[in-house]
């Protein structure tokens, strides 16, 4: 696929995952690796960066006015997607996935590959478990939700000191930041930070390594073009569960 160019596709399918996430399938597979992602074109709305939940799907939580007009639309209804970009999840060995929400999207190629064997899955409430069937179908899958309506009552970190962390040779991690930085700080203490694979959301204009909006701070790295997904090790001391920046570059509290 054209780096550059939007690739019209055709809205195939639209799935309800829970009352606030829907996924589209779209009518062409993209090449991808787990933990990649694309530049999504809503027309006349706004282009956003989005995991790909499989080569020919988006799984998507309604924020913001590009992901509202998403949701407006119908099967049969087209958008456009450039990509895939980033370097994804590289995993060897015993695995350990971590995610919270929607971030259980870009975890799930990851699954469905056979290259997890635990997911740690957590969401506020029952009803917005994500893709727990189809987890549970390929590892070994323990919950936690904030209310208590389904598996452990709290977060998802609290599920970490059930399970043994030597055991894994990778953490790959992804969701609300505030979580991710919980998780990191965990792996930190137990000395294996450079274990986690934590996947970043950053806003971007280009995609692909150009513009300098998605940079990080110190280290100048491109979520686009390093990321999205970085280790441990590369996050400690760095803006990473601190605050992101905005479309003007003002940074906000993440």
């Amino acid at each position: 696929m054209d780096e550059q160019m939007p690739i019209g596709v055709t809205i195939q399918k639209i799935i309800q995952e829970t009352p606030s996430i829907r996924t589209f399938v779209f009518d062409r597979e993209i090449a991808m690796r787990p933990g990649q992602f694309v530049m999504v074109w809503v027309p006349g709305v706004d282009e956003i960066p989005m995991g790909l939940s499989s080569p020919s799907s988006i799984t998507v939580f309604e924020v913001g006015d590009a992901t509202a007009a998403l949701f407006a639309m119908l099967e049969g209804d087209r958008i456009g997607i450039r990509g895939p970009y980033g370097n994804g999840f590289a995993v060897t060995g015993r695995t350990l996935a971590i995610a919270g929400g929607v971030g259980a999207s870009p975890l799930l190629p990851l699954v469905e590959a056979g290259r997890v064997d635990t997911f740690l899955l957590g969401a506020r409430t029952a009803s917005e478990l994500l893709f727990t069937d189809r987890i549970g179908d390929a590892a070994t899958l323990m919950v936690a939700t904030d209310d208590g309506t389904a598996g452990h009552h709290g977060f998802v970190t609290d599920l970490m000191s059930r399970v043994d962390l030597a055991d894994f040779s990778h953490i790959c991690v992804c969701g609300p930041e505030v979580m991710m930085m919980a998780v990191l700080g965990i792996l930190d203490r137990e000395g294996c930070a450079e274990r986690g694979q934590f996947s970043l959301n950053r806003y971007m204009k280009c995609g692909v390594g150009l513009c300098g909006s998605c940079c990080t701070d110190p280290h100048g790295l491109r979520v686009c073009r390093d990321g999205p997904v970085f280790s441990g090790d590369v996050l400690l001391n760095s803006e990473f569960g601190h605050y992101a920046r905005d479309a003007s570059g003002r940074r906000h509290r993440v």
